[in-house]
């Protein structure tokens, strides 16, 4: 619904696309300030919303620079950097000497401006990381300066939205949060159908060796019996006919414990044998899940996996065999010689699905829901079966921003600013169904009215 006259006022910090402020408008909420470092992003800003954003949130670095600096409100909300946490990155926390110390400047806007409520949002690996110290610290600083906070992770998939993308979301209220829940998950049912276009324009195209890998695995599903089922544990095709060590010593352990004549028993990737190559050959027909040279010992789950897979390869050595003589994997990247199905009991066509290539693999999922988009690159958009569009495609900018919630804003123009802008922001409906459980509006506009009579009776 939309107000002549705002309900509330807030800012937006870390703004990128603007997710928090279509969340919040939304519910008659007037944004006042904003602040986002990139250029590209802060001119974007201004055109969808009408509002010119600060630049870099670290320059309101004193209670004066803020005071005088940022205006009034109601609502802070700020989706703070996420990299320094992520499982994806270094994990370097509060220690990363830029994005990992923004949290404290959010803090000191906070403690500075005292407004009602806040809404922040992070990656949910924040609430892990180490060992939850980091977490506690946050409860511990906010807590400090007048807010009671709660804590909860929502993913857009429980509210209609096509899109599994679980983050931690925070917020807080200087009045206590009894009058406070946590939005209900809708049980509504999911499709990335909902948000296809029929006749892309943007469509990007398909890289040739990708889309080599995704027949490679539409034949391996095709090949496989019938009545075989199908494993849940990641394909490791490299696994295939290999014998190097794994259980108790590592090829790492054995170079340094005895040299390269260790493992010339053995055979590595898609059973080539390491017999006479010197240790530098053998390196390089190892997977590169066997390479570390720190490894001492593999980890249980990835003994786990070598073992689950060269099961596997001796049980269907039938029609692997084959398979692999035709595709020969070993020409393509280790992450498309890896394969997830997440179709259990489908049927087995893989243009009937949502491909996306991973690091781990090329992983298939069912319509449902699309995966989480990625910011860090571009080769991650989710790819679309034929048979959902008439012709495989990845997802258009366009697409995505309704995985978003934010289909009716303006997006860069270049796809891949795009894509990186869509993996960083944050989900409009999701945070729309927060604050209108958070925010008090009644409350909201009963202060402005009463703000009102005592500057009129001031005059």
């Amino acid at each position: 619904m939309n107000h002549e006259t705002p309900r509330f006022k807030f800012i937006d910090l870390f703004a990128g696309l603007g997710g928090f402020h279509v969340a919040l408008s939304q519910l008659g909420g007037q944004a006042v300030f904003a602040a986002e470092w990139e250029p590209s992003l802060n001119a974007l800003y201004r055109d969808n919303f009408g509002i010119e954003p600060w630049g870099d949130v670290s320059e309101l670095n004193s209670d004066a620079v803020i005071l005088d600096t940022v205006p009034d409100h109601d609502v802070l909300t700020a989706g703070f950097p996420c990299q320094p946490f992520s499982k994806a990155g270094e994990q370097l926390g509060f220690e990363h000497t830029l994005q990992g110390q923004l949290f404290f400047h959010v803090h000191d806007i906070l403690k500075s401006k005292q407004p009602q409520y806040f809404i922040l949002e992070n990656v949910p690996n924040i609430l892990r990381h180490q060992g939850g110290a980091t977490q506690r610290t946050m409860l511990r600083m906010l807590e400090a300066i007048g807010y009671s906070v709660q804590i909860h992770r929502l993913s857009p998939h429980q509210f209609g939205i096509p899109q599994i993308r679980e983050r931690a979301y925070f917020v807080g209220s200087l009045d206590g949060l009894n009058h406070f829940s946590w939005p209900t998950p809708e049980t509504t049912s999911t499709d990335i159908r909902m948000v296809l276009r029929e006749i892309p324009t943007d469509a990007r195209q398909i890289p040739d060796q990708t889309s080599r890998a995704i027949d490679m695995w539409g034949d391996f599903l095709n090949r496989a019996p019938e009545d075989l089922k199908l494993p849940s544990f990641p394909i490791w095709s490299m696994e295939f006919g290999a014998t190097y060590p794994y259980e108790d010593r590592t090829p790492a352990s054995l170079w340094e414990s005895v040299g390269s004549e260790a493992l010339d028993a053995f055979q590595g990737t898609f059973g080539t044998p390491l017999l006479g190559l010197r240790r530098e050959e053998q390196h390089e027909h190892l997977p590169s899940h066997a390479r570390r040279s720190a490894d001492l010992e593999f980890p249980v789950w990835k003994k786990t996996f070598i073992a689950q897979n060269r099961k596997f390869f001796l049980d269907n050595h039938s029609w692997l065999q084959d398979w692999l003589n035709e595709w020969q994997p070993w020409n393509l990247p280790s992450s498309l010689q890896k394969f997830e199905w997440n179709a259990q009991g489908a049927e087995r066509d893989i243009d009937n699905y949502v491909v996306q290539i991973r690091a781990s693999g090329v992983r298939v999922k069912r319509t449902n829901t699309a995966p989480s988009l990625i910011a860090m690159t571009q080769t991650q958009v989710p790819i679309l079966g034929k048979n959902l569009t008439g012709r495989r495609r990845y997802m258009t900018p366009a697409e995505c921003a309704e995985l978003q919630s934010l289909g009716a804003i303006k997006l860069p123009n270049a796809s891949q600013s795009a894509y990186k802008a869509l993996g960083n922001a944050v989900n409009a409906r999701v945070v729309n169904k927060i604050a209108e459980r958070l925010i008090d509006l009644n409350k909201m506009e009963h202060a402005e009215l009463s703000d009102s009579y005592v500057r009129h009776a001031a005059a």
